[in-house]
Formats: C-alpha cells, sequence, structure tokens
C-alpha cells in the first residue's frame, strides 16, 4: 500500500509504499486484547501483602474456657474474624506476569500498526529534525497533526528535536524497537518517520 509522506510542516515529501504484511492487515480486536493485557500484566508490581493468621504476633492462649460460657468457641486471637487478626486468604508477593508466544506479540504489533493505517491515524513525515532546541516552535509544527495525542517514532531522535518536542502535553516518543501495541493503542495518532517505517518492517517481515 501507498501513502504520502509529508513534513513537519504538513508539506508533500513524496510517498512510500507500506508493506501489507505490516500495515495492511484486517485488524482483530481479540489479538490486540490479548497483547495489551500481557503488557499490563507484565508491569503490575505485584508487592500487596497482607498478614495470614499464621503471621500475627498474638498469643496462642485459648481466650476463654471451650463450655460454660454462653458464647462461641474460640482459640486464638489472631483468628480473621478479631480485630487485629489475620487475613483469610490474604494476598500476597507475586509475579502477574504470564507467557505470550513471541508470534502472538509480533502478530499484535503488526495488527495494532494496521488498525492505524485503516483508520487514517497513521502519518508518515520524512524525518523529525529541527533547527534549533524551541519548544513554541516544533509546537507550532507539530500542530499540524492535531487531533489527539501524538506517538511519534523515530530510529533514532536528533537531540535538537527531542529536546524542544519533550515538554509538550499529549506528546510522546518511541524509539522503532522499543514500539509496542500498548502504546500504540493509548495514543490517537501515530506519525512515524520514514527511517521508523524501514526498522519496524525490517523488525517484523
Amino acid at each position: 500500500m501507498k501513502t504520502k509522506v509529508v513534513t513537519l510542516d504538513a508539506k508533500s515529501a513524496g510517498d512510500i509504499e507500506l508493506s501489507d504484511a505490516v500495515f495492511g492487515l484486517e485488524p482483530r480486536a481479540d489479538l490486540l486484547q490479548r497483547v495489551v493485557l500481557w503488557q499490563l500484566a507484565k508491569r503490575r508490581a505485584g508487592t500487596r501483602k497482607t498478614k495470614t493468621r499464621g503471621e500475627i504476633a498474638a498469643t496462642t492462649k485459648k481466650m476463654y474456657r471451650q463450655k460454660g460460657t454462653g458464647s462461641a468457641r474460640h482459640g486464638s486471637q489472631a483468628a480473621a474474624q478479631f480485630r487485629g487478626g489475620g487475613k483469610a486468604m490474604a494476598p500476597v508477593v507475586r509475579s502477574h506476569e504470564f507467557n505470550l508466544p513471541k508470534k502472538v506479540r509480533a502478530l499484535g504489533l503488526r495488527h495494532a500498526l494496521s488498525a492505524k493505517a485503516k483508520e487514517d491515524k497513521l502519518i508518515v513525515v520524512d524525518q523529525f529534525a529541527a533547527k534549533e532546541v524551541k519548544t513554541k516552535a516544533t509546537a507550532k509544527r507539530l500542530s499540524n497533526f492535531s487531533g489527539g495525542r501524538l506517538l511519534l517514532v523515530d530510529g533514532n531522535f536528533e537531540d535538537t528535536f527531542a529536546l524542544s518536542a519533550r515538554n509538550l502535553p499529549h506528546i510522546s516518543f518511541s524509539d522503532a524497537n522499543g514500539l509496542n501495541v500498548y502504546d500504540i493503542m493509548k495514543n490517537d495518532i501515530l506519525v512515524l518517520s520514514k527511517a521508523a517505517v524501514q526498522a519496524l518492517e525490517k523488525r517484523l517481515i
């Protein structure tokens, strides 16, 4: 599939041929969901912890005699029903990560790129460059692609451009080799440089 290439000033810079194997698939919502859930599960800390009955520092002496009190029979004060007692089936420190085949992850990324292309939310620019570190000037140039949150993807961002755009709201950066499904779906517009397109096709084909 062929798409137009523009400059950051929204001027035409020719055309580029995008691989149908990467940008021309029919997006599958179930596949995108699997990859996003896998990513979010990996980033969970899993550090919450509550003491169980066996971890409570309390006497193990029986509270009162077994019979004759008119009350229910109880033993240790560390039982879950008492104030200060341990929690039954308490959460423990654990990993929420699960395995997802490498081929499924790569396929999910191809479907995410194809989804943006199908929705006309994929823009290809010739390069990300700035003559000097000027946030206001860079913001004005990026306003040509307004429509929500922008995800800018390049092979290697030029320092001048990166310093100019890093404080802009609703602007995110990603290296072509680190691009992932969650970042693509979280942002509204995907802006790729020609170098990023080449790097993605090399990575996914």
